[in-house]
């Protein structure tokens, strides 16, 4: 463990999490981890817990004893471009806060996108890395996550894992261990990836994978517009970056066979398109 521990606060009630969080401003832009925690996280579940990473502390905010309200009140800096959301894969997360709150992620740095990237530009294949694996690398710390593997088993015994309170000592360390390294591995993505047409494709990609399961009929109209390509020497005529495309595809019940295709045909075909 290369990090400082820091005080994990349970979160129940809105007077309880940071000012400069419940209102985000220019005058104070913020870097934060976020993770959440629930029952089959998506638009059909049950989200129990967000968890949010400070310099100083974590919070573990419980939309169980919390109800509807305190995640409400996120919804500003969850949505905020003066605040930064350090998650590693946000697709399911960010279908979760949409469809069952509301909420629309916005401004944030995927680290599952940005080690995709640190690997193509490293000239390696594009690799879409598991929170626990990504740890391990000796790049991001070379940390061992050990107890992931225990909280999965006990998740797989009891599906409403997460649902269960009070919350005990294990989910507490668990969840915050989950966001905890978040901050420190942001900031070697930003020490491996800082060029602008980089980060654009950091943003980008982010943006995108927030909104790929959140899909609806205006085509995303009311969501952030997706940030600009950066002029500059390194993006001009000869070099231009390729376009970044969001396809969904929707498989009916029962069809996941005829997608993957004989041997994953259909997949690969998709994926080479």
């Amino acid at each position: 463990d290369c990090l400082p521990t820091v005080p994990v606060h349970v979160v129940t009630a809105v007077s309880q999490l940071p000012v400069e969080f419940l209102h985000p401003s220019p005058e104070r832009e913020l870097v934060i981890g976020l993770d959440c925690e629930g029952v089959d996280l998506s638009r059909h579940g049950t989200l129990c817990i967000i968890q949010l990473a400070f310099t100083d502390a974590i919070y573990l905010v419980d939309a169980i004893e919390g109800g509807a309200g305190l995640i409400h009140a996120c919804k500003p800096a969850l949505e905020s471009s003066h605040v930064t959301k350090v998650i590693h894969d946000c697709k399911r997360d960010s279908e979760a806060l949409f469809f069952q709150f509301g909420i629309k992620l916005h401004n944030v740095v995927d680290t599952q996108v940005a080690y995709s990237l640190i690997k193509m530009q490293d000239g390696q294949k594009r690799e879409y890395i598991s929170f626990v694996r990504m740890l391990a690398d000796p790049l991001f710390g070379g940390i061992s996550y050990v107890e992931k593997q225990e909280v999965r088993l006990l998740m797989n015994r009891d599906p409403n894992f997460w649902k269960n309170r009070p919350l005990s000592e294990l989910m507490v360390r668990a969840a915050a261990d989950d966001v905890r390294y978040l901050l420190f591995i942001h900031r070697k993505i930003l020490e491996k990836l800082n060029d602008r047409l980089s980060l654009w494709h950091l943003a980008v990609r982010g943006e995108l994978f927030c909104r790929c399961f959140c899909i609806n009929d205006n085509g995303y109209a009311d969501w952030p517009p997706l940030p600009p390509v950066p002029v500059s020497s390194s993006a001009g005529v000869e070099n231009p970056p390729e376009e970044e495309i969001l396809q969904v595809v929707d498989i009916p019940d029962g069809s996941i066979g005829r997608l993957i295709g004989r041997r994953g045909a259909t997949i690969n075909s998709i994926r080479s398109s």
